[in-house]
């Protein structure tokens, strides 16, 4: 068995040097941790619990709802009668661009403006937001990103106002943002006398620099302090907007926004699903199809009817 004692453990006295190293990793650990508490210390959690100062300002298209605001107001119009096939159409080529482009391109931004500018001309205000309210039931209820709704909501349990700021007309983004429960909205302001529209815009669309004017004037009424404020956005047209507050996020970014939020180091959340989306920047594939397909079958449709 004297020839097995090898096999059998041995206890050893530990050395000055095994002493050393022991005591050194003790301590450092210990440091690590007092650093890593210190750390929380002093970047506590956001949105801040309490801050009346701070407040968060959220885009409407692609960042809190699939797609373009505009376009399914148009549907929700269409099929009430309010335009022909053709104008539909139209609408839904304009959207397959933004759905397939991931920008949002001004030429087709100007023309679906002039479109519905043309088609509520004449209409009352107030029979317009009785259909929004119908509209946002029938087709953007479902599109709403349920993690940018998470975001806005936990700015809302923190105690702060949260706006959509958007280029959509101002009676669409009011309704959007009070069935989400949020303070408010602030949109493209449609001309309007005695209660009808007359197919006129009151200024210019709430669109890139736009927004920001409007964040800073909305801050500069409520008091807010824009370096304790948030705002999210998937355009890298709404970088005036990012650049003003002190917690700018890029949600669902487009291609240039990515870029330009990953070199400032800006937050990045991405709701989108599917490989494609987040390399560069475009809806799921499945998503990318759905709208070419009814753009085609618009047009087959319009087609089929000369």
């Amino acid at each position: 068995m004297a020839a097995l004692g090898w096999l059998t453990p041995r206890r050893r006295s530990a050395t000055a040097r095994s002493v050393l190293a022991g005591e050194a990793s003790a301590e450092a650990a210990r440091k690590s941790s007092q650093e890593a508490t210190e750390v929380s210390d002093l970047e506590p959690e956001f949105p801040v619990l309490g801050d009346e100062k701070a407040a968060a300002f959220f885009d409407l298209d692609n960042t809190v709802m699939q797609g373009a605001a505009l376009f399914h107001f148009g549907r929700g119009l269409y099929k009430r009668k309010f335009f022909e096939t053709r104008d539909l159409a139209k609408f839904a080529w304009q959207q397959a661009w933004f759905r397939l482009a991931g920008v949002e391109d001004p030429e087709h931004m100007q023309e679906a403006r002039d479109s519905a500018l043309s088609i509520v001309k004449g209409h009352r205000v107030a029979e317009l937001q009785s259909i929004g309210e119908e509209i946002y039931d029938e087709y953007m209820a479902e599109r709403i990103w349920p993690g940018t709704r998470a975001l806005a909501q936990a700015h809302l349990d923190a105690g702060q106002k949260v706006w959509l700021v958007t280029a959509a007309p101002v009676e669409i983004a009011q309704v959007i943002a009070r069935r989400l429960g949020l303070t408010g909205a602030l949109g493209t302001v449609a001309e309007s006398v005695d209660g009808v529209y007359t197919g006129k815009l009151v200024g210019e669309p709430l669109h890139g620099p736009a927004k920001a004017e409007a964040v800073r004037a909305l801050a500069a009424a409520e008091g807010l302090d824009l370096s304790r404020c948030a705002a999210y956005s998937d355009s890298h047209n709404d970088i005036p907007m990012l650049s003003l507050v002190g917690h700018p996020y890029a949600i669902n970014p487009d291609t240039k926004l990515r870029k330009h939020a990953r070199r400032l180091d800006w937050r990045l959340r991405d709701y989108r699903t599917g490989r494609k989306a987040a390399k560069v920047g475009i809806p799921a594939a499945a998503g990318v199809g759905a709208v070419a397909g009814g753009t085609a079958a618009a047009i087959a449709l319009h087609r089929r009817r000369r």
